[in-house]
């Protein structure tokens, strides 16, 4: 074959993996059991077997609460998981998590928490940017957002499939959220965070459900605070149990192909964990 005919065959081969390579990505995520990287949930979402709904979630005095509900296809009862968003909002990647939950029997309930607070009353999908999503979620207050989770908590407690049992999940702030949600009273079941702040001391000391953490290894940020907070943990004799990532950064889970493979080691090393955690206290 002549040169000049290589450059066409070579253009459009590169396009067809430009094109395909987010679906490969989530069809293999997918088959190994993890949630979908951000750059490949599209397809995961679009493919998923599951039920998923939008609800309208009552807020006593303010807007609904658009939430994103995801059941499993199972025939007995299950327990929930509630998905708390990273600051980036109700977005297709925790959608996407929320349905891998579901895929591990759980009933997935992953609310956006700036409903009602975006231009013409919307949320996350009224926001014009990302940038335009962050402001609003750092607009709520640690009360706000408590009493944002506690409307939704009520609505999961009814949900006539679940076996009453609930355990919380969250990614960056979202993982502050749930970190914060094992302090209320009652509280859940379990909490998992994902690269998210402890409560200051004083809410520390108020910890009563189990907690896993996963933390990158390069988000000193966040793992400066890891010894104190398992030492006044301990000395609660409060259930804590924090894993730290060797290379990974933070936000592992959404950026799997990052940080020349890292944050993909520590996706499948947390992942199972945190499904493993969830269904000894769930189920």
């Amino acid at each position: 074959m002549r040169t000049h005919l290589l450059v066409p065959v070579i253009a459009f081969a590169a396009a067809l993996f430009v094109f395909t390579a987010p679906s490969l990505r989530a069809a293999r995520s997918n088959a190994a059991g993890l949630p979908a990287g951000e750059t490949a949930v599209a397809s995961v979402l679009e493919r998923s077997p599951r039920h998923g709904e939008f609800v309208d979630i009552p807020y006593e005095g303010h807007a609904p609460l658009r939430t994103w509900v995801v059941y499993p296809e199972r025939k007995d009862k299950a327990g929930v998981v509630l998905v708390i968003h990273e600051i980036f909002g109700l977005s297709d990647w925790i959608r996407g998590v929320a349905d891998q939950f579901a895929a591990e029997g759980f009933i997935a309930v992953a609310p956006d928490l700036v409903s009602g607070l975006a231009p013409g009353g919307g949320g996350t999908d009224s926001a014009s940017t990302r940038d335009d999503v962050v402001k609003l979620v750092r607009q709520l207050t640690p009360e706000e957002a408590a009493a944002r989770l506690a409307a939704v908590r009520a609505w999961a407690a009814r949900i006539p499939a679940a076996n009453g049992k609930l355990g919380t999940v969250g990614f960056c702030w979202g993982g502050g959220r749930s970190f914060a949600c094992a302090t209320t009273n009652p509280p859940p079941q379990a909490c998992v965070v994902f690269y998210g702040a402890a409560p200051d001391s004083a809410n520390l000391l108020n910890v009563r459900a189990p907690i896993q953490g996963h933390y990158g290894g390069d988000d000193a940020r966040i793992t400066a605070t890891l010894d104190a907070t398992r030492t006044t943990l301990a000395s609660l004799q409060r259930k804590f149990e924090p894993y730290v990532y060797a290379g990974a950064g933070h936000g592992f889970l959404r950026q799997q192909d990052g940080r020349d493979g890292a944050n993909l080691k520590a996706t499948q090393a947390a992942w199972p964990s945190t499904i493993g955690f969830l269904r000894k206290h769930l189920r």
